[in-house]
């Protein structure tokens, strides 16, 4: 699917939450669940501890391209922008327009960009967003539910739109994901955090530094 263009944003640099409260952001959560359940992994939002424990990973003074996918009502999108660099970008990818269109109304910030459209492509994403690579890859999308073969090619393509030394980042409530993870990624950490509603686990997928050219 074509991407959606970026809008213009009118603070250069303060990223503002717009008029939004917690309830509505919450009935949207749970009105999308409910007509896609296969989409979003739970019925609440995940816990603040895990969005510190899996943010906490990242090397946010280096980091200028974050990729998020799945942002859905923007849990982890807001803690992403409070974190990321001034001159970075943020890009959010979600198959779900609902969740397209209210993160473009309730997040004004010039460094996040948006798209409509799979996981599956973003490496075209990260082209169009003006990116070679990107530093860090975020994803609570359920693998267990996605198609046979979908979930696999998220992988790979993950892979390939990651810098050396890059990390795709993945919350999950089932292990089901590490079957996908451990043929492409090296090393691959798995941690479980039981102050969630269901208890998460957390992958650290890296990809390999680049081995330095002979002499």
């Amino acid at each position: 699917m074509a991407s959606l263009p970026l809008k213009k944003k009118s603070n250069p640099i303060a990223q503002t939450r717009k008029s939004g409260s917690f309830m509505s952001q919450w009935g949207m959560f749970f009105r999308q669940f409910i007509r896609h359940p296969g989409m979003i992994g739970s019925i609440i939002p995940t816990s603040s501890v895990v969005v510190n424990r899996m943010l906490d990973q990242v090397d946010w003074h280096n980091t200028r391209l974050f990729v998020e996918y799945g942002p859905g009502v923007g849990t982890f999108t807001q803690a992403i922008l409070d974190r990321l660099h001034p001159d970075a970008t943020l890009l959010a990818i979600d198959l779900n327009l609902d969740f397209v269109a209210y993160l473009e109304a309730q997040i004004d910030d010039p460094r996040l960009r948006v798209v409509h459209g799979s996981a599956a492509d973003v490496r075209r994403f990260v082209r169009e967003a003006g990116h070679a690579q990107a530093d860090y890859i975020l994803s609570g999308i359920p693998f267990s539910t996605l198609p046979d073969g979908v979930g696999a090619a998220i992988c790979a393509e993950t892979r390939a739109a990651l810098r050396p030394g890059g990390a795709f980042l993945v919350y999950q409530y089932s292990r089901y994901v590490r079957r996908l993870l451990d043929p492409v990624f090296a090393p691959v950490e798995e941690e479980l955090e039981w102050r969630n509603i269901p208890p998460c686990r957390m992958f650290r997928a890296a990809r390999e530094e680049a081995l330095a050219q002979a002499a």
